[in-house]
């Protein structure tokens, strides 16, 4: 079911200041600029920067899978909570998230444009 890892979102309330520590960090600019969500590749993987994230929350890992209506199912079915309905993000590209029964955050993406590099 899970392809892997793929991307962590983190709270950014100051989301100008988040993306020039970021990209000073990593050494490279967003692909995705928006006031809304920064996101850098970093490897073939997404470092995104939420300014509407819950701080408190921290930060959410989505792992990959290929149909997220049936990861879902699969997780739920093992006794996780549902936490955020499936949202379309743009281009195809869905996530959710629920609570394992130890209370963890999990998240699942599903991605049609995601490719390991090389």
């Amino acid at each position: 079911m899970f392809q892997g890892l793929r991307t962590v979102i983190y709270p950014a309330p100051d989301l100008e200041a988040a993306k020039e520590w970021w990209a000073s960090v990593l050494g490279i600019q967003p692909y995705f600029d928006e006031p809304f969500y920064v996101g850098f590749n970093v490897g073939g993987f997404e470092l995104g920067l939420d300014p509407n994230a819950d701080v408190e929350a921290g930060s959410v890992t989505y792992w990959g899978v290929p149909n997220i209506e049936q990861a879902l199912g699969v997780l739920m079915g093992g006794g996780a909570q549902p936490r955020t309905d499936i949202s379309e993000v743009g281009e195809g590209i869905k996530v959710a998230t629920v609570l394992s029964p130890n209370e963890d955050v999990v998240g699942v993406i599903q991605n049609p444009h995601f490719k390991l590099p090389g």
